[in-house]
């Protein structure tokens, strides 16, 4: 067996490989891709107006921008995709060469070489942290000024240096931890009496208690639907009984965002750190920013920190004076921050955080009892040791059946780089692995498959969720085949199809083959797209809600779900949806995103166009079987599945899916 040092040695050889891949890729794609479709992507606003610049409230200098152009392509997206723009990723500024503008092209662009940071985002509005005051004056004579994503070069630093801590670390609590995770070193429990939970179903007690129990690591496998926050903010607010503050942590500021929310509607005081993703008015006192600027003491730090900006901007009087009374205001405003940060802290029960932002300076020298890692399936091992170096002790909740990490190298793919540290454990210490196993989500038809082949068949759905459905006499899960001949053999004697087919041959959807990689302008990425299936995937959706009627979808608002795991296919559906005004009233029920963008979702129907359709039996990454897992348990009580059996169901779980659906209806 591998020693622990060894494992996490080629952990981070496989991290340098992502690392170099994704520069490569940032390099290659802000050369070779246009404005335009970066703009389209979500991934730069083009052109900006500059508004007000200032000193925010932890004194950072910031400048705001607003995107000018209202095209829906420049608004966000080419088919209302959502901006890429989140507070705390890092950003670039460039500006366009007037000389095009004038010769009817497209100018040069020009790149300026600092790095600024979101601080806030919403609609067509943006703050931006600078580097400095003079970063601004570098933009101010900008002809047509943009700004774009950069590579975030911060969170490899910090999980590199991570990496180095633990594997370096010879004595202490986190060369434990590095033994205990990664050899078969039995987990070591406390042995008091059970807590009971009579509001929680049996097994979702049964894990409380294991976290309670802990005494160096419990995970919480929670499948689709089986409560697996509700069961994590109850060993939170356990756990607190017990200690005087925790630190809770997930990959994405959405999943700490959603997690800190629970915690406040149970009365905890949360400490968030960083900036949420989406900051809801509940949520938006309980950011360090908002308290910090709540406290007492802030008017007078807000005083003191513009008269040291005024004396620096003087030049009247006597220097060395000058420079005194700076220093003597310094003192005064680092005391009056210390006063103001360990007021919020010792108030505080909850410490959250993404992983990356448990590295934040405010949290320098913190140490925790219980560290909470929600959605460890989907974090990189890497960025959970930038956490685990603060704690005693360790609680992983997620589900590894679901979607891993995000991997951009074939090779470091290849190489195991996706293999998180909730797998290791949950493979080397099944004692400490805890499964939820009541799912109150999907209706049991819908739930049968991937309970049988992802969770053992040791999931039950709930008495109230067991047998719902939209329609009577309904079929819960249902397949088109999408074969080019099938569809022919479907279009005799159905009108409406045949003339939906026409139009599609008139727009070139039947001039190319079915399964068709779409090239992206510029040079950028590209995507796979199947035209005639995006036809029928909304003219599939059209006869369901037909069936259901008009007035019974709209009062009882019956959400839909529309997934594709390429992005080709989601844009070709968002067009097809808005360019059709029979979906105008039914556009707010409706989503079209890939299977990523529906992690942690749920809807009444979910409907799966699958796209791959060739001669050779090539269906890409759709051989990662734990998307597809995702994408079917999305679904409430309605999953229609689109697909060209003879190609996908070459590989057999999908084989296993369709005999499924054969054999139940």
């Amino acid at each position: 067996m591998e020693s622990p040092i060894t494992i996490l040695q080629r952990q981070r050889a496989l991290l340098q490989t992502e690392y170099a891949y994704e520069k490569e890729e940032f390099q290659r794609l802000t050369e070779a891709t246009g404005v335009q479709r970066k703009v389209e992507r979500g991934m730069a606003w083009f052109p900006l107006t500059m508004g007000r610049a200032y000193h925010n409230s932890l004194d950072q200098f910031v400048v705001e921008v607003c995107r000018t152009a209202t095209e829906p392509a420049a608004a966000g997206g080419a088919d209302g995709e959502l901006s890429l723009f989140e507070p705390g990723k890092p950003v670039c500024f460039f500006s366009e060469d007037a000389s095009g503008d004038r010769h009817g092209t497209g100018g040069l662009l020009h790149y300026y070489k600092f790095v600024a940071q979101v601080s806030y985002v919403e609609d067509d509005r943006m703050v931006i942290a600078l580097p400095s005051p003079e970063a601004l004056e570098q933009l101010r004579g900008a002809y047509r000024l943009g700004v774009q994503l950069y590579l975030d070069e911060q969170t490899y630093r910090l999980m590199f240096e991570a990496l180095d801590d633990v594997i370096h670390a010879k004595t202490g609590r986190l060369a434990e931890l590095r033994e205990m995770f990664h050899s078969t070193l039995p987990v070591g429990k406390f042995t008091f009496a059970p807590v009971r939970f009579p509001w929680l179903n049996t097994s979702q007690q049964a894990a409380v208690n294991e976290v309670l129990w802990a005494k160096d690591v419990a995970v919480v496998h929670g499948p689709p639907g089986t409560g697996k926050t509700t069961t994590l903010v109850e060993a939170i607010y356990e756990t607190l009984r017990r200690e005087n503050q925790v630190m809770v942590c997930a990959q994405s500021n959405m999943a700490v965002d959603w997690i800190a929310e629970k915690l406040v509607d149970r009365g905890v005081s949360v400490l968030r750190i960083g900036n949420p993703t989406r900051v809801t008015d509940k949520m938006l006192g309980f950011t360090y920013e908002r308290r910090f600027e709540a406290h007492p003491a802030y008017q007078e730090l807000w005083a003191v920190r513009r008269a040291i900006r005024q004396l620096y901007d003087s030049a009247s009087g006597n220097r060395e004076s000058r420079h005194q009374k700076i220093s003597r205001l310094k003192d005064r405003a680092t005391d009056l921050e210390y006063t103001i940060n360990q007021a919020l802290f010792a108030d505080a029960k909850v410490i959250a955080c993404t992983l990356a932002g448990s590295a934040n300076r405010l949290l320098t020298g913190m140490k925790f009892g219980t560290l909470f890692i929600d959605e460890a399936a989907q974090a990189l091992e890497a960025a959970c040791w930038i956490a685990i170096r603060k704690a005693h002790r360790v609680v992983l909740a997620g589900d590894h059946r679901q979607l891993p990490p995000t991997i951009k190298s074939p090779e470091a793919m290849k190489g195991g780089l996706d293999r998180t540290l909730m797998q290791y454990i949950v493979e080397q210490k099944p004692q400490a692995v805890s499964l939820l196993r009541v799912q109150y989500r999907m209706c049991d038809a819908i739930m049968q498959f991937p309970n049988r082949e992802f969770y053992h068949g040791l999931l039950q759905s709930a008495p109230e969720v067991k047998y719902r459905g939209i329609l009577d006499w309904d079929t819960a899960v249902e397949w088109i085949d999408t074969n080019p001949e099938q569809i022919a053999r479907m279009a005799e004697g159905n009108e409406r199809l045949q003339q939906l087919l026409a139009v599609g041959r008139q727009k070139g959807a039947a001039k190319t083959p079915p399964d068709i990689r779409e090239g992206e302008q510029g040079g950028g990425a590209r995507s796979r797209a199947n035209p005639l299936e995006a036809l029928l995937t909304t003219e599939s959706l059209r006869r369901y809600f037909e069936k259901i009627g008009k007035e019974r979808l709209l009062e009882e608002r019956v959400d839909v779900g529309i997934i594709s795991p390429y992005k080709g296919q989601v844009r070709l559906l968002r067009r097809l949806l808005r360019e059709d005004r029979y979906w105008k009233p039914f556009r707010s029920l409706i989503s079209v995103n890939t299977v990523d963008g529906f992690q942690g979702q749920e809807r009444d129907v979910i409907v799966i166009s699958l796209v791959r359709s060739n001669e050779e039996g090539d269906i890409g990454f759709l051989r990662d079987l734990r998307r597809m897992n995702v994408a079917i348990t999305r679904a409430r009580m309605k999953l229609i599945i689109l697909g060209d059996r003879d190609t996908i169901c070459r590989m057999p779980f999908y084989k296993r899916l369709a005999e499924y659906i054969d054999e139940t209806y």
